[in-house]
C-alpha cells in the first residue's frame, strides 16, 4: 500500500525518482554505542540526489535534552538550506532501515507538513535490490518553506505526567521489554530505569518485518491490542530520547490511528528527574 503521507515502498520511489518535485532525506542517526558516523556514511553511497537531514543538528540546541524539536525559524532555515520546500513530495530513509527516519517524518508533521513519507525497509532494501546509490552531493538550489507548528503532536513532560495520572491516554513506550522493566539499566549516565506509571510496552522492533518494513495495518492493530493497548484512547509515543516513539507514531498513522502526539523528552527526561514517579516490571 503506498501512501505519500506515511509509507511509500523502494518500487515507488524509483518509479519518482525524477519527479522534480521529489526531495529525499537520509535522516541517519545512531546511538553513540554504534560507534558509526551517519554523514559520514551517507557521503560514501546514498540514493541518487538524497540530501542528509541531521537529527542531532535540526534540534533546539538551548535544550539540555537531546535533539528535541527544533524551534520553527531553525527548522524552516536548515529546509531552505537544503531544498526543500512548499509543493515538494519528501520521502526520507535511513541506514539502519527503519530506526531514525520516522523521527524526521515527525518532524515535518509537528511543523504541519503532510506530504512526507518514510522509505519502507529504508537503505537496506533499497541495496539488497540492487538500485542504484552514488555518492556525489546533489545539487542544492533554495526553496521557500511555510510551516505552522502543530501543538496536539508533541507533549511536553508536564502534559504527559497529567495523562499518566489520569489515565485518560495510552502512553505507548518502544524501548526494548528489559529496560521498560527497569532490569537493564539505561544507557544514559544518571538514568533511573524503569517506565512511566500506565504506561504500555511495545518495542518499536515488533512493528516491523526482518526486511525492516512495517508490518501490515491488520498486524498493527494486532500487535497493539495484544500489548493492552486501547486504541479507542489518545496515544502518547514515548522511548529512550524520542527516535524510535516515532517509529510507532508511523505505525499508528498507517493503521489509521491519527490521535497520537510524540513525548519529545522520553525518558531522558523522566528518569532524570526524581519528583517524577517510575514504575518498574512489565507493567
Amino acid at each position: 500500500m503506498e501512501d505519500p503521507k506515511t509509507l511509500v515502498s523502494t518500487d515507488w520511489l524509483e518509479a519518482h525518482l525524477k519527479d522534480p518535485d521529489l526531495r529525499i532525506l537520509d535522516a541517519s542517526w545512531f546511538l553513540p554505542a554504534m560507534n558509526r558516523d551517519a554523514k559520514a556514511d551517507y557521503a560514501k553511497a546514498h540514493i541518487p540526489a538524497a540530501r542528509f537531514f541531521s537529527i542531532d543538528d535540526i534540534s533546539d540546541n538551548r535544550s539540555d535534552l537531546p535533539h528535541m524539536a527544533p524551534p520553527a525559524e531553525k527548522f524552516i532555515s536548515r529546509m531552505r538550506a537544503l531544498g526543500v520546500g512548499d509543493g515538494h513530495q519528501v520521502v526520507i530513509y535511513d541506514q539502519m532501515g527503519m530506526f531514525s527516519a520516522p523521527r524526521a517524518w515527525w518532524t515535518f508533521r509537528l511543523f504541519g507538513k503532510t506530504d512526507v513519507a518514510v522509505l519502507d525497509g529504508g537503505l537496506p532494501k533499497w541495496i539488497a535490490e540492487g538500485r542504484e546509490t552514488e555518492d556525489m552531493p546533489p545539487i542544492l538550489r533554495d526553496r521557500h518553506i511555510t510551516v505552522q507548528r502543530q501543538a496536539h503532536r508533541v507533549k511536553d513532560v508536564t502534559q504527559v505526567a497529567h495523562a499518566a495520572k489520569l489515565r485518560d491516554h495510552e502512553i505507548i513506550d518502544a524501548r526494548p521489554a528489559p529496560r521498560f522493566a527497569g532490569i537493564e539499566p539505561e544507557p544514559r549516565p544518571g538514568m533511573r530505569a524503569g517506565h512511566i506509571p500506565g504506561s504500555k510496552n511495545l518495542p518499536f522492533g515488533q512493528v516491523l518485518n526482518d526486511d525492516q518494513t512495517m508490518k501490515s495495518p491488520q498486524e498493527l492493530r494486532a500487535l497493539f491490542e495484544a500489548a493492552g493497548i486501547d486504541l479507542g484512547k489518545p496515544a502518547i509515543t514515548t522511548c529512550g530520547s524520542g527516535v524510535t516513539a516515532a517509529v510507532l507514531a508511523l505505525a499508528l498513522s498507517h493503521m489509521g490511528h491519527d490521535d497520537w502526539s510524540l513525548y519529545d523528552g522520553s525518558w531522558a527526561e523522566w528518569g532524570m528527574y526524581t519528583d517524577l514517579r517510575v514504575a518498574t516490571g512489565e507493567n
